[in-house]
């Protein structure tokens, strides 16, 4: 009986896959790559027109082996990797281990498992794509170059276990500017008007003062609002325009990669990293009862918004049955994103295989955190499919005097979308109440005046959505490539993440500055991103790849040389104490470890005592009332508060502690609590639902 042997990278995949095939075909998983650069070795002999030298994984011997032998036993043998440059090459490398022809149509692609998109796939089998095999190769290369020549640079300047990479360092050359931006910021006083009115008939609305004699009106300082309150006593407050109009908020695109990961970290608190393992397992395929295992998206790994027709035909049928007709968006709304055109845009954007399969549907059979992804995607592609929400928004101007005030209200018409789905736009828009009935010439009572004192603030630290954001958009890296370069920058504690906001550690801003001062030509936004734009010309077969690696390596090679020669030994001092060492009595020094700061005796390597640096917070623990609380950290870097003197007290608070009791049941202690609409004091104790607004929060300018 003939035999076709199909081979995937994980064995997930392949107990999927392996349910829309017959007996005539066999599905075993490579567990990814087989062959690799060696990793105690550069294994790249730039001399020689940058030959690679490949080895088989360590380990991975007996895999390999049962891979041939199956192979050998089957008429066939079918490549069927995921559809990117990486799964490509893992195809080239299985080829070339296997002693498969290299002109054999051993490969296929699909973009999603589902049965008809796998056995059309088995259908049209294809040639390995050098091109795009190309393009990985290079990647890995030119990665390979800087890391393992510029990464021992600074071991032997600063110390062993630093590291950089192409894209890492950019990264980090983008927070510590933010962090330059934050430190160098200077904040500016203004003033804000608000003014509470009444109509006739009794309804209070707010407006803004907005301008002076036609001209903007800025307001610097109390003196300056005290001179326009001033004149606005006694004045005649008169509606001089209204207009009330219609106004369509389109439906969100379809997720790419990267915009899955941003709108994961913001609603479901997912880093990249959790957000792309659990996508991988909804792709490869999950247990659902008596139906198998069933891939629940399309592949992740994508930066086309592009929708089949397949999939737009099941979307309008089910918001059809479901919502209604008027519920249909245009059919033109989802399109090929304007940027990266060219990049894997032979996928679709990550959708669900199959738009009737919804997410309350599937739930037993998923992790809370995997249904909570999956009805994420569900929910945006479904209403991507759908009609725009329509508001009707009114504007109001309103005179006294030589002053103009302003006010806005909307209320919604037809959700459309966005009886599905909501992104934080639409949350913040929600908050927007209609104003009350006006007609031009209408005369208001003045209620209160509400002068607000703030001060400009300084950019925002990144967060990894917005990092994440900020890397695509700049072109660096690519949205498959930014979980490794997140990781790395925390793994090596160059930076560490307090709040989803991303901090700078002293290691940090020292690689940084002494990177940017002697590779600032390479390690900066453009050089990356025109490199990523070659990566992607090599994949559309319009550069070679070696031309590619030998003009970034001459530029390279020439700023590596002049930095051996000019960087001297740099050393990071220690932070000493005055808290001393209970088993030597030498002083201790504060080093930063995985998880944060800690105190080291001085007197290393004969001492080794270590032992947590705490941060207090200025607070009195309320269990026991002995200690004062401290700030700490799991072991996933997670924020912490407990008492400094565990385990005598064994009080700990997810929340940070305020140090006021509960004014209402007087037994709990109040707590800060940060949510996206702002912070708040509550009550530690959930049988009270105390809550009240922290001073000052919401009134800064953003």
């Amino acid at each position: 009986m003939t035999k076709t042997l199909v081979i995937v990278e994980s064995p997930a995949k392949a107990k999927t896959i392996k349910k829309y095939l017959g007996r005539n075909y066999s599905v075993t998983a490579s567990m990814g790559h087989v062959r690799d650069l060696p990793k105690s070795q550069f294994a790249v002999d730039i001399e020689h027109d940058f030959a690679v030298k490949y080895i088989n994984i360590r380990g991975k011997g007996p895999l390999i082996k049962e891979l041939k032998k199956e192979a050998k036993k089957a008429d066939r043998v079918f490549l069927a990797s995921d559809p990117d440059r990486e799964g490509e090459a893992i195809a080239w490398h299985l080829q070339y281990i296997l002693g498969i022809e290299p002109d054999s149509k051993c490969r296929v692609s699909f973009n999603e498992i589902t049965k008809d998109a796998v056995k059309n796939a088995i259908k049209e089998p294809r040639e390995i794509n050098l091109d795009r095999v190309d393009a990985q190769q290079a990647r890995r290369v030119l990665d390979r170059i800087v890391g393992y020549q510029l990464s021992p640079l600074l071991w032997r300047k600063v110390k062993k276990g630093l590291s950089a990479g192409r894209v890492q360092s950019v990264a980090l050359r983008l927070i510590c500017e933010r962090e330059a931006e934050i430190l160098d910021f200077v904040p500016e006083e203004y003033w804000t008007l608000e003014i509470h009115l009444k109509t006739r008939d009794g309804k209070t609305f707010v407006v803004k003062l907005s301008k002076k004699n036609k001209r903007k009106l800025d307001i610097h300082n109390q003196e300056e609002i005290n001179a326009i309150l001033e004149d606005l006593k006694n004045q005649i407050y008169t509606v001089s325009q209204v207009k009330t109009r219609d106004r369509k908020k389109n439906a969100p695109q379809p997720f790419t990669t990267s915009m899955l990961q941003q709108e994961a970290n913001r609603k479901l608190n997912f880093t990249a990293k959790k957000t792309m393992r659990l996508a991988q397992g909804l792709y490869e395929g999950v247990q659902l009862g008596k139906d198998g295992n069933i891939g629940l998206i399309t592949y992740m790994r994508t930066d086309s918004t592009r929708i089949s027709d397949q999939a737009k035909e099941q979307a309008s049928t089910y918001i059809a049955e479901n919502y209604g007709d008027h519920y249909l968006g245009s059919a033109k709304r989802a399109g090929k994103k304007a940027t990266n055109q060219n990049i894997q845009d032979a996928h679709e954007a990550i959708r669900p295989t199959y738009v009737a399969r919804d997410p309350e549907s599937v739930k037993d059979y998923l992790s809370r955190d995997e249904y909570r992804l999956y009805k994420l995607v569900w929910s945006r592609f479904l209403a991507s499919q759908m009609a725009p929400a329509v508001f009707e928004v009114t504007n109001a101007e309103i005179t006294a005097g030589d002053y103009l005030f302003t006010a806005s209200g909307s209320t919604n018409k037809f959700k459309g979308y966005q009886v599905l789905y909501e992104d934080a736009q639409d949350a913040a828009a929600k908050d927007e109440k209609a104003l009350p009935p006006l007609a031009e010439g209408d005369t208001l009572t003045h209620v209160k005046n509400e002068p607000k004192q703030h001060f400009t603030q300084p950019p925002a630290r990144y967060t990894e959505a917005s990092l994440i954001k900020t890397l695509e958009e700049k072109g660096i890296g690519r949205p498959s490539t930014y979980v490794a370069t997140i990781e790395t920058i925390i793994a090596r504690n160059y930076v560490y993440r307090e709040k989803k906001s991303f901090f700078t550690t002293e290691v940090g801003e020292l690689v940084n500055d002494l990177l940017v001062k002697n590779f600032g030509d390479i390690i900066n936004v453009d050089f990356t991103a025109n490199l990523e734009h070659d990566l992607d010309l090599i994949e559309e077969g319009e550069r070679n790849w070696k031309d590619v690696l030998k003009q970034f390596n001459d530029v390279f090679q020439e700023k590596l040389a002049i930095a051996e020669k000019n960087i001297g030994e740099v050393k990071i001092e220690d932070e000493i104490t005055d808290i001393m060492c209970e088993k030597c009595g030498r002083p201790m020094a504060i080093k930063m470890g995985r998880y944060g700061k800690f105190l080291a005796c001085t007197g290393f390597p004969e001492c080794r005592n270590t032992k947590p640096l705490y941060e207090e917070i200025g607070v009195k623990c309320p269990k026991c009332g002995k200690g004062n609380v401290v700030k700490r950290r799991s072991k996933k870097g997670r924020v912490f508060y407990g008492c400094d003197q565990f385990p005598e007290c064994d009080f700990v608070t997810w929340e940070k502690p305020t140090g006021e009791i509960c004014p209402k049941c007087k037994e709990g202690y109040l707590v800060e609590h940060i949510t996206k609409n702002g912070a708040s004091k509550i009550c530690s104790n959930k049988e009270c639902n105390y809550k009240e607004k922290m001073e000052g929060e919401g009134d800064d300018k953003e």
